[in-house]
């Protein structure tokens, strides 16, 4: 950029100047390359008092997650000092002349200064800044990191490439991810605080329901809806054998037995065709109609119960079709959406899909917390009424008043606080995946060795995984590996075929869709900030892989 000018906002400063991760080295890596240019960095001054205080509370954080005390009053010195140093390399924009009033009557009157300061600067002025509005805003504020890609282009490809990249999403939150864990540390209600119900609220209205119930995890929310309908032994239910183990288990530990349906090759979900045969198999105790787990073919046999489709990937399955056969078999459809909130199917967004929708909140899902969390969706008050109980040991009245059998599925508030931070930007990250997925897309569907996902018209996916078809698989995962690009196979055997289910009678050629899934499945690196350069860099490697 020359001899430019950057400002840097409030947030920025205090990374860098408390070292604080992730954005610290991003920061500094900024401002030294600002810095050998010859330009010049910027505070502001009206900011500055902010500045001393934010950083003064970063570095007591800091020293309490090391185990160290640190007084306010130390820590204040030190975050003086530290702003006495590098105020001999950064320059201080006065506030004079600024119109205040006009500052104070913005919605964010520190961003309304920070823009007029950058407004008395003469040549290139960016502004770096993690707030997402800002950014959105004004096209001369920028990210950190995103600053750096600008500066070296072919540097994104350089080094290992995260699969998940959760340090570029913490570094653009990080700041209300920090307010709102002390908000909790300060309120001291670590169990079901008040920043739940603040999250079942907004989550409702982002998927379009009445009732969304949080809970300890994605396993708990599908274990939960299948309590709140009964299920229990001699019950059927009826899954994807090609999924994570957790869709089938829960259907186990009540004592129920999965009955395995085979995908649609295109999409990866459920075959509704398959369906039909299997519900009819199950009825009817035959399985040469269609494959079924050994008790089925017991007499009396097994009673068909639910439906649990799997969103493999982020992409709903066709709940039109499956909606309808269940109504007209008398079946309950709980949607398995773990890895697809933010997807929509024919205008509706995941998790509203089925009579309950159940998602996960493990770190890598679309909306991650940073331990392990899910909710419940569900249009049902009745339902809803049941979940909530059952979530807390079965409660009625009170803890002591015991309704029900139920589970310790409580979700932690500190997850709550920092879902509600992220949940901020979800909409924006789940158009970001679109993007990279199109990118993936576009520069791999000409390779006729390979099959790259496929999206029905009417659907969107939320693309937890980018995931595609290859023939030669592990010379494309070796090559790629050469290059510090990490890959995955989800999953690399069906359910039907994992030891666990030997019990259930199933064989090789069951159900051949999964198999020859499972035998070719490839996930790439898949997040919000994966960038045109590392996409084209494995993009390259994988034609490489495929010419030679």
């Amino acid at each position: 950029m020359g001899k430019g000018n950057v400002v840097l906002d409030v947030d920025v400063a205090v990374d860098l100047l408390a070292n604080r991760r992730p954005g610290g080295p991003a920061a500094k890596a900024c401002v030294d390359n600002v810095l050998e240019e010859e330009g010049q960095v910027w505070l502001v001054a009206a900011a500055l008092p902010l500045l001393v205080d934010r950083l003064t509370t970063a570095l007591e954080t800091a020293a309490q997650c090391e185990g160290t005390a640190l007084s306010r009053e130390a820590a204040s010195s030190r975050a003086r000092e530290a702003l006495r140093d590098f105020l001999g390399k950064a320059g201080v924009l006065s506030s004079h002349g600024f119109d205040a009033k006009a500052a104070l009557e913005n919605e964010e009157p520190l961003v309304a200064l920070i823009l007029r300061a950058a407004d008395a600067l003469e040549g290139n002025v960016l502004i770096l800044s993690r707030d997402p509005g800002l950014i959105a805003s004004d096209n001369r504020a920028v990210a950190p990191g995103d600053f750096l890609d600008r500066k070296n282009p072919e540097d994104d490809t350089r080094g290992p490439i995260p699969f998940v990249d959760l340090a570029r999403q913490q570094q653009r939150i990080l700041t209300k991810v920090e307010k709102g864990i002390a908000t909790v540390l300060r309120h001291g209600r670590y169990i079901m605080g008040p920043e739940i119900k603040e999250l079942e609220k907004k989550l409702a209205n982002y998927v379009g329901v009445e009732h969304a119930v949080c809970c300890a995890s994605g396993t708990d929310a599908l274990l939960l809806a299948l309590m709140a309908y009964g299920v229990g032994p001699g019950d059927a239910v009826f899954t994807s054998p090609f999924t994570f183990i957790a869709t089938a288990e829960v259907v186990s530990l009540l004592g129920a037995a999965p009955v395995f349906v085979d995908i649609d090759p295109r999409t990866f979900n459920m075959d509704p065709d398959c369906l039909e045969r299997a519900i009819a198999a199950c009825k009817a105790a035959d399985p040469r109609i269609y494959p079924l787990p050994a008790s089925a073919a017991d007499s009396p046999g097994l009673e068909p119960t639910g439906v649990m489709p799997v969103d493999l990937f982020g992409l709903p399955a066709d709940y039109d079709r499956l909606n309808a056969i269940a109504a007209e078999q008398g079946l309950f459809v709980i949607e398995d959406a773990a890895q697809s909130l933010g997807a929509e199917y024919r205008g509706r967004r995941a998790c509203s899909l089925g009579n309950i929708g159940c998602t996960s909140f493990f770190p890598a899902k679309p909306l991650g917390c940073y331990g392990d969390g899910g909710a419940v969706f569900t249009q049902d008050a009745d339902l809803a009424e049941r979940i909530i109980s059952m979530r807390v040991h079965g409660k009625g009245r009170d803890k002591y008043d015991n309704a029900r059998v139920g589970l310790n599925a409580r979700m932690d508030t500190l997850q709550a606080a920092l879902l509600l931070a992220k949940l901020e930007i979800f909409p924006e990250e789940i158009e970001a995946r679109n993007r990279v997925a199109g990118r993936y897309t576009e520069m791999l569907s000409p390779c006729d060795s390979l099959r790259t996902p496929s999206v029905p018209q009417g659907r969107k996916s939320a693309w937890a995984q980018y995931s595609l078809l290859a023939d030669r698989r592990e010379a494309i995962r070796a090559a790629l590996q050469e290059k510090g690009v990490p890959t995955a196979v989800y999953y690399p055997k069906p359910l039907h075929l994992q030891t666990a289910y030997a019990g259930l009678g199933y064989k090789e050629g069951d159900f051949p869709e999964s198999e020859s899934a499972s035998r070719r499945i490839l996930s790439l690196p898949m997040h919000p900030y994966v960038t045109d350069g590392q996409i084209e860099m494995i993009a390259r490697e994988i034609t490489g892989v495929l010419k030679g």
